[in-house]
């Protein structure tokens, strides 16, 4: 018997926490506006969704006093739209879900995706979109995973993971947008700290998403190393088009 497997969606919303501050970067401004390769770091994330299969819009949550996002070019797409988001993650991707509640049914598709993961392939977004409803692009563990504990003012080994069943969560993360929501709310009325992504709010009521094993190149832009990186493959696929558009 053969599982039946998902056709890709033709019409999904794409929502893109970007209210946060990134102090882990310690930079003078938010992470999402440091500049890569010419223009701001969420410039490059956003045009790349704007790329991506059977888009019908994004809504991006952006701080109260933000004043640097309407200034960027590909912010006056007509398919972009904004929202004020909040403290935490959680708060931003819900400001945007009652946005979109409010103008789409409650099964429609929504992807959650990090400002700071600009260089996601098209290739992994189609495999996310024909997953099931409720999945998250991942990485499986490479490393051997060591649990931690403190003792004595000192951290140490406590234990060591079965690599085989670590994965390391990504995004986008997929779900439809009335459970999505519900969980969300659920959690936050729970004050759990336990919710670091959309995944984990899902987990909480019960339901399993799908991982979808992601390329390396989708890693979140977290300290300085990170855009040196990141440029590095920019470039690569700057040159890598080039040659494909000469032959």
């Amino acid at each position: 018997m053969t599982t039946a497997v998902n056709p890709v969606e033709t019409s999904y919303w794409v929502i893109v926490p970007a209210a946060g501050a990134g102090k882990r970067m310690g930079a003078d401004k938010p992470k999402q506006y440091l500049p890569l390769s010419g223009k701001p770091l969420i410039a490059h994330t956003l045009e790349n969704i704007l790329h991506w299969p059977g888009l019908k819009g994004i809504v991006v949550a952006i701080a109260a006093d933000d004043t640097e996002f309407a200034t960027l070019r590909c912010a006056q797409d007509a398919r972009i739209q904004t929202v004020t988001g909040g403290a935490e993650r959680a708060d931003s991707v819900l400001a945007a879900l009652d946005y979109l509640s409010e103008r789409e049914a409650p099964e429609t598709s929504i992807l959650v995706h990090d400002a700071a993961r600009p260089l996601v392939s098209v290739a992994d977004i189609r495999k996310l979109l024909a997953a099931a409803p409720m999945a998250l692009l991942a990485q499986p563990a490479s490393d051997t995973v060591k649990l931690s504990q403190t003792r004595g003012g000192k951290t140490e080994v406590r234990e060591t993971l079965p690599r085989d069943q670590i994965w390391l969560a990504q995004t986008p993360q997929k779900a439809p947008l009335g459970k999505l929501r519900e969980t969300l709310l659920q959690g936050l009325a729970e004050n759990s700290t336990a919710i670091t992504d959309e995944a984990s709010a899902l987990e909480r009521a019960g339901f399993h998403p799908e991982l979808v094993a992601a390329c390396r190149s989708n890693f979140k832009i977290t300290h300085p190393a990170d855009l040196l990186l990141a440029e590095a493959l920019l470039q690569h696929r700057a040159v890598e088009s080039s040659l494909e558009n000469n032959l």
